[in-house]
């Protein structure tokens, strides 16, 4: 199954929210490098349940995310273990490995932009775990803030292009331009998320949209969850819900 992840931007959306640390200096130009020690390591383990046609498509998964060079780059490495469960057969192992870059050439105190790319392998141990081929994703981020910083609105728009693989399975072509809303109420926040999507290999709009709710357990660890639903032509699941646990360090 060609699953698309509703949770790609979730760790970026937290940190970018929480931990963005301001240290321009006056008079400095706002695109020079190394003005803002912006990201810091991070570890997000979350478990997403999805409902399907044909079944359950679990995902447990380990994100780590380190700064390099002057911090503003950081790499991104996804495992997923992946358990599916249908009429006839139940599942569990490895899924597609993910690894990525992402780099903020611009930020100040209520906005941003930032860059994203992101390699997924054809690594899963069984097909139904994964989509059978490499997979090279860029991506692009605006982020500003509303109501005295009290509201977080961050767009993006990826791209998913299959360069390699098994020649048996569906070539993956999907773009996706996904709007999210945050909203800060002292130590929790709520968010609202919606993706619209259009696979254009099978000429689908395989769509979704979440409503999320998280808190800020210690200064360095928040969790969260998210019920979503999907909707569109050619969606590749029913509802899901998603919960997870953010620490930063």
């Amino acid at each position: 199954m060609n699953k698309l992840q509703l949770f790609y931007l979730l760790s970026f959306l937290i940190t970018f929210s929480i931990k963005a640390q301001d240290t321009l200096e006056p008079g400095k130009n706002p695109y020079t490098e190394a003005r803002y020690h912006y990201y810091l390591k991070t570890i997000l383990l979350f478990n997403e349940y999805l409902d399907t046609d044909s079944g359950s498509y679990n995902t447990t998964q380990l994100r780590f995310l380190h700064p390099i060079a002057n911090k503003a780059w950081n790499l991104r490495v996804d495992l997923p273990l992946i358990s599916t469960n249908t009429s006839s057969v139940n599942k569990t192992g490895i899924g597609d490995i993910g690894l990525g870059i992402s780099y903020i050439p611009y930020l100040d105190r209520s906005k941003g932009i930032a860059f994203r790319v992101r390699v997924i392998s054809n690594s899963a141990v069984d097909p139904a775990f994964g989509t059978g081929k490499w997979i090279f994703a860029p991506a692009l981020f605006y982020g500003t803030y509303f109501i005295n910083k009290k509201m977080l609105w961050i767009a993006s728009l990826e791209n998913q292009l299959s360069f390699a693989g098994s020649q048996n399975r569906q070539d993956i072509n999907t773009t996706a331009f996904e709007n999210y809303l945050m909203y800060f109420i002292g130590k929790n926040w709520i968010a609202a998320d919606v993706a619209f999507r259009y696979n254009a290999t099978n000429k689908g709009y395989p769509n979704n949209a979440f409503i999320e709710f998280g808190r800020k357990i210690t200064p360095n660890d928040m969790a969260y969850i998210h019920p979503s639903i999907a909707f569109g032509n050619q969606k590749t699941y029913n509802f899901g819900i998603e919960a997870g646990l953010l620490i930063l360090f």
